[in-house]
């Protein structure tokens, strides 16, 4: 009872962080706006572009996790940890990256020049499908990983004793279960795209919602417009999120003796020729643009203001600060009623958010004094949903294998967690905080409604560097923000994994 009651209470907490400042949005706006043909159109769009986006990057994902599950290598953990590193990067930032390949004047572009291909245009509706499977990849590849980890492996024993298809008898039946829920988290995600669509969409044809709300927002300040467009995207949230608590997984694959797992399949020669291909091909997909960033900006580390090592140091702050506080949160919600309320955070635009809580806090209080701890607010309930979905499933195993046992032993509470839980959560959460303090270290959103010259964060302060033109400094900001943003997800990451087969 006193469980069900912190959960029911911290559920209330979260949906109420998250719905006062839409209300705010829509009570300053006078109500709701009429809707025009550009923002039915930016409506399809965005549901196409979605749609499309979680396809690929999910069943892109299913053959590069298979491999990664079953073969064993020299640098395989730090292969899975830096293929992680495009979902958390800074979007501007991996733009350049794709930009420095794919672009115009990209590495592809000046390959082809010799033989008189046409060239690659990035602009339009394949450069947003590219740029969000380019980001959404390494987060479908992980999240199908963790069912593949968690397979126990005395049932790979079984049907190796058995001589019995792994496809078809273990590897199926979990994909069964993670799919849809990973499709439709994706989905969530590509709906609220916004830097992607205004750097690579080319055009008004290829307008989503969120930039739609941006330029109600911006140019119009027609809050009634704005208002009426973030209820439709959180409409669709909801609806791309019940999706995912209707499919996501009632179960897990059953209980083991946490033993290393030993594969006895894909021993052929076109298994694991098969397996290699779609690891190189993956690798060198996500971490060529990392790489083109990383040359292009090592010149400018020693050219960067005293103001970049400040901000490096307040975005560290607000990471570490929405890290813990997402845990604190996600914890008691590991059930589908928390994710059910959790998953507003991904439905609402992270700038309606943001605009709402400046409109409770301007009459009371001076905005900029507040940018650090309303960003690592948002930033905490934006990823507070990628929190749950990953813990969620193993959480799901422990207490359907070892609850009952647990409580014939008299273990409740804070003791059952301990002994049982929690020694099982550890790959996944350290995972999801590595995940979140990456993210909140490179998100630049709500901190640029609220801080001023004392509170910027680094990505706010590389934006600032470049618009002024110290272009070397913004590349040199640009890598420390990179270094920054990938330690800190590699030591969480690390620290989940210590002492467990990854």
């Amino acid at each position: 009872m006193a469980s069900r009651l912190v959960t029911i209470s911290t559920a209330l907490i979260v949906a109420g962080m998250i719905l006062l400042p839409v209300t705010a949005v829509l009570w300053r706006g006078g109500g709701f706006g009429s809707l025009g043909p550009a923002d039915w159109a930016a409506l399809r769009f965005t549901l196409t572009q979605a749609a499309v986006s979680a396809l690929f990057s999910v069943v892109l994902a299913i053959p590069v996790a298979r491999a990664l599950a079953r073969r064993r290598f020299w640098g395989r953990e730090a292969l899975i940890a830096v293929m992680g590193a495009p979902f958390i990067l800074p979007v501007i930032v991996a733009i350049l990256g794709l930009l420095a390949v794919f672009g115009g004047r990209g590495l592809i572009n000046q390959a082809l020049a010799p033989l008189g291909v046409p060239r690659l245009d990035i602009y339009g509706f394949h450069g947003v499908i590219l740029a969000h499977v380019f980001f959404n990849l390494p987060l479908a590849v992980r999240l199908l990983l963790q069912g593949w980890l968690a397979i126990p492996a005395e049932r790979f024993r079984l049907a190796a004793s058995l001589n019995a298809p792994v496809w078809r008898v273990l590897e199926w039946p979990m994909l069964k279960q993670l799919v849809p829920g990973a499709f439709a988290v994706i989905f969530v995600i590509c709906l609220g795209s916004f830097a992607v669509a205004l750097t690579l969409g080319g055009g008004p044809r290829s307008t989503t919602l969120e930039l739609a709300i941006y330029q109600a927002f911006r140019f119009d300040f027609d809050l009634g417009k704005a208002a009426t467009l973030a209820v439709v995207q959180l409409c669709l949230g909801l609806v791309a999120g019940g999706i995912a608590l209707r499919f996501a997984a009632k179960g897990g694959m059953g209980a083991g003796l946490d033993r290393r797992v030993a594969r006895w399949d894909g021993h052929s020669i076109d298994a694991r020729l098969g397996d290699v291909i779609w690891i190189v091909l993956a690798a060198s997909f996500l971490l060529v643009p990392l790489l083109a960033v990383a040359v292009a900006g090592a010149p400018g580390l020693g050219d960067m203001p005293s103001l970049v090592w400040s901000a490096a140091g307040r975005s560290l702050i607000l990471a570490l600060g929405a890290t813990l506080l997402t845990l604190a949160l996600a914890l008691p919600l590991l059930s589908r009623a928390g994710e059910a309320a959790a998953l507003l955070g991904i439905s609402v635009s992270g700038l309606v958010l943001g605009t709402g809580a400046f409109l409770l806090l301007q009459p009371i209080i001076r905005p900029a004094d507040v940018a650090l701890p309303v960003t690592m607010i948002v930033n905490a309930l934006m990823a507070l949903p990628f929190v749950l979905r990953i813990l969620r499933p193993g959480l799901d195993s422990a207490r359907q294998d070892f609850g009952h046992l647990g409580a014939a032993l008299g273990l409740t509470g804070w003791h059952l967690w301990r002994v049982v839980y929690l020694p099982r959560l550890r790959r996944p959460l350290g995972f999801a905080a590595g995940l979140t303090a990456a993210l909140s270290m490179g998100d630049l959103g709500v901190i640029m409604l609220f801080a001023d010259g004392d509170s910027s964060t680094l990505p706010l302060q590389i934006y600032r560097l470049m618009g002024s033109y110290q272009m070397e400094a913004a590349r040199g900001a640009a890598v420390l923000l990179l270094g920054l943003s990938l330690g800190l997800f590699w030591l969480f990451d690390k620290g989940g994994r210590s002492g467990a087969e990854a």
